[in-house]
């Protein structure tokens, strides 16, 4: 499980299956064993049987031979892609089960007909909500060329607003993000675009202080030679992209190997329903935010993964169907 919603994560799995009767073994994310052991602690304390959740202080070198061992009758994981190739081709030549939830590259759609000024306050909240780094955060802001310009000044007007400090500080809108390497990352992805020709309409540049902070940031003008056209960027960083149809706007939200999220803002009926089923992603939502709701099943399509969390299908995901004839 990761470290950036590192509770949530790992309770999005563990309640279901447990509620199911199967028993879990949590291998954290390396720089949050604290929040690993006090899982294993709350379900304790909660009166599972003992056993019934147990955390896994191990390096990843050690994962493998968890997942080939015979009582380990199957796996998920919330992680990068290259994480989930890994533990899939692993379970594959174990032949067990595995649910992958792999990141994504949500579009969030501005359709005309949109309320401009909640969408505007609604895509800043989806953009750097945990300073951008969450997997159903949307990136890719594909707005219709007739509301383009105003959707654009209420947009970065919004990012412009948001506080960066202390996250502790209970004023504060974006802190640092979690790792150096991230951080480089989504410099050197930003850098790329604007050498290719994009314009930076807000941020851009890390600050020179102590820590691994980077502002808000609002980029325009992208094209597919482009890092940012098909890489998630895990930041607060937000791609503009001018579209003139609705054609074009599936078109550019679909072209990325991620479908994991989706947001389509329109009050046109007929439009709902087109973008409902023409949104290549396991979630879309209609003129709100894509939230991980935990009566509601989760999971994604493409390279960002298979297999559902929550709800019942979240259940189901780790029992057997089993056929029984009594003569």
């Amino acid at each position: 499980m990761p470290w950036n919603f590192p509770l949530w994560q790992a309770i999005r799995f563990a309640a279901p299956a447990l509620m199911a009767g199967n028993v879990g073994l949590l291998k954290h994310a390396s720089n949050v064993p604290q929040t690993a052991l006090f899982l294993e602690e709350m379900f304790r304390r909660g009166g599972f049987p003992a056993g019934s959740f147990q955390t896994l202080l191990i390096g990843t070198e050690q994962v493998e031979t968890v997942l080939t061992d015979r009582r380990v009758r199957a796996a998920t994981l919330t992680g990068s892609e290259a994480a989930g190739r890994a533990v899939a081709e692993i379970a594959g030549r174990e032949v067990k089960k595995t649910v992958l939830e792999l990141g994504g590259s949500d579009p969030f759609v501005v359709m005309p007909s949109a309320d401009l000024d909640r969408a505007a306050e609604v895509a800043t909240i989806a953009r750097c909500q945990n300073n951008g780094q969450s997997c159903i955060a949307a990136k890719r802001f594909l707005v219709h060329t007739d509301v383009y310009d105003a959707f654009t000044e209420k947009f970065v007007d919004q990012m412009r607003a948001l506080v960066v400090g202390d996250p502790m500080d209970e004023s504060t809108d974006v802190g640092p993000l979690a790792t150096e390497q991230g951080r480089e990352t989504v410099a050197e992805q930003v850098r790329d675009a604007v050498d290719k020709g994009a314009a930076v309409l807000l941020g851009g540049q890390a600050p020179r202080v102590p820590g691994w902070w980077y502002p808000p940031t609002v980029v325009a003008d992208l094209t597919p030679d482009m890092r940012m056209w098909s890489e998630e960027v895990f930041g607060p960083v937000a791609g503009l992209y001018r579209m003139s149809s609705y054609q074009e706007a599936i078109e550019i939200a679909n072209d990325v190997d991620y479908g994991l999220g989706s947001n389509a803002w329109t009050t046109d009926p007929a439009e709902q329903e087109r973008f409902v089923n023409d949104l290549d992603a396991g979630l879309t939502f209609i003129n709100g935010m894509v939230t991980s709701y935990p009566e509601l099943p989760f999971g994604g399509v493409k390279h960002s993964g298979y297999g559902r969390e929550l709800s019942h299908h979240g259940i189901r995901e780790f029992c057997n169907i089993k056929t029984v004839w009594v003569g």
